[in-house]
């Protein structure tokens, strides 16, 4: 009797496990894995432009794994800090972590993390104002977006202010690729208009300090500056010396803008950053192809004038003095 229920029990036992068995292979089986990518933001150093730009990207990756029921992990943003030491050390990290995607914001960046890649994972840039002269083009790995000024409509926006302009301060980094191609066709413009241009270069904040106040002491009648980084990382420091002696500042971003400068008719660097995000998380679900822009790039649209209404009342340049080049948006200083 003892053995026949303990038999009994024993087959009680076995049937329940395999009862709880079969319904945890089912509930696996049922159960939906959420997809993870990884991706590594990298900003070639920190200033509001690339700071925008980077919480852009976040924000839309985060929108996206919501909208898609997926996970997109970046983690910290990474800053190069501006150097390219420090951006290949990032470089060997993220890539020895196995990202899915490499984003770098602006142009050292990207070329750092391109050669990085060597192919074995996408590099979706954002705001190369160049991308051919950075040797960033006909690469399968990498695409990503660019914010190439309109130079000449930042120079009829000088004149259309002065119509008596005389002599334009250049003021630019040498360092910084994204200058070249802006600072010939400024010089090109005004030597057709016949315009003098007197040109001031700097690699550091303290130069570009100097840079500036060569310009007020050349009594220049505008200055302009493109997107360059180095400028930008400076614009707090050098906004009220310009603004103080009336000259006004053109430049390639509304973040310059922001910081003291006076107009820009340059892009929208949240879009710039979402439509990034976007192409990334294409390359990484899709492959390249997905992107519409394999070892090419997307050139986002300008055409949006930012003036800074501190400068434009000291100016006395009113902003609707530029209305007829795109919508107006003013801005006040702020240190963001």
């Amino acid at each position: 009797m003892k053995n026949v229920l303990t038999l009994t029990l024993a087959a009680t036992f076995m049937a329940t496990l395999t009862g709880c068995a079969s319904s945890q292979t089912a509930t696996s089986s049922t159960a939906k894995e959420t997809k993870t990518y990884k991706v590594a933001v990298v900003k070639q150093l920190d200033h509001a432009s690339l700071d925008e730009i980077a919480k852009a990207i976040c924000d839309e990756f985060d929108a996206i794994s919501e909208k898609e029921g997926v996970k997109i992990e970046y983690g910290d943003v990474y800053s190069g800090q501006n150097d390219q030491t420090v951006l290949q050390q990032i470089a060997s990290q993220v890539t020895s972590e196995g990202v899915d995607a490499i984003v770098p914001v602006a142009t050292l960046a990207a070329q750092t993390m391109t050669v990085a890649s060597d192919g074995t994972v996408p590099v979706v840039f954002a705001a190369i104002s160049d991308p051919e002269a950075a040797d960033l083009t006909g690469i399968d790995y990498v695409t990503g977006t660019s914010d190439a000024l309109n130079t000449k409509q930042i120079m009829e926006m000088m004149l259309k202010a002065n119509p008596d302009m005389k002599t334009v301060g250049l003021l630019y980094s040498k360092s910084e690729a994204n200058s070249t191609k802006p600072i010939a066709e400024a010089k090109k413009y005004l030597d057709e208009k016949g315009i003098q241009y007197v040109e001031a270069t700097a690699n550091t904040n303290d130069e570009v300090k100097q840079a500036a106040s060569s310009l007020i002491a050349s009594k220049v009648d505008a200055v302009f500056t493109p997107t360059d980084n180095v400028i930008m990382a400076a614009e707090l420091s050098i906004a009220s010396d310009f603004m103080n002696a009336g000259i006004p500042h053109y430049t390639g971003a509304d973040s310059f803008v922001r910081n003291g400068a006076f107009a820009t008719c340059g892009v929208n660097y949240t879009e710039l950053g979402k439509e990034t995000a976007d192409l990334a998380y294409k390359a990484m679900k899709d492959g390249m192809d997905a992107t519409g822009y394999k070892g090419s790039y997307e050139v986002m649209p300008g055409g949006i004038i930012t003036v800074n209404t501190e400068v434009s009342e000291k100016s006395g340049i009113a902003s609707d003095t530029f209305k007829d080049f795109g919508d107006v948006v003013e801005v006040e200083t702020s240190e963001e």
